[in-house]
């Protein structure tokens, strides 16, 4: 395995979490999740929405990484 071709690339991104009250005592929790370098920013209701964010924010960078790899 040649260890110069593999990507060491890493992102962060910070998440906020709080309940929204719903009336009549409900509630659910909502979600902001905003790449640090680029800004970015997603708001979600359910875990999915975090994930389809992540995947979306994550997707130029792993096609970049295995075009790079390719070469």
């Amino acid at each position: 395995m040649d260890h110069n071709r593999l990507p060491h690339q890493s992102e962060l991104f910070t998440v906020r979490l709080w309940p929204e009250e719903l009336g009549e005592g409900q509630f659910e929790w909502r979600g902001r999740v905003q790449h640090a370098l680029s800004g970015q920013t997603g708001y979600f209701r359910e875990w999915s929405g975090l994930i389809a964010f992540l995947t979306q924010a994550l997707a130029p960078a792993a096609t970049t990484t295995k075009s790079e790899t390719e070469r």
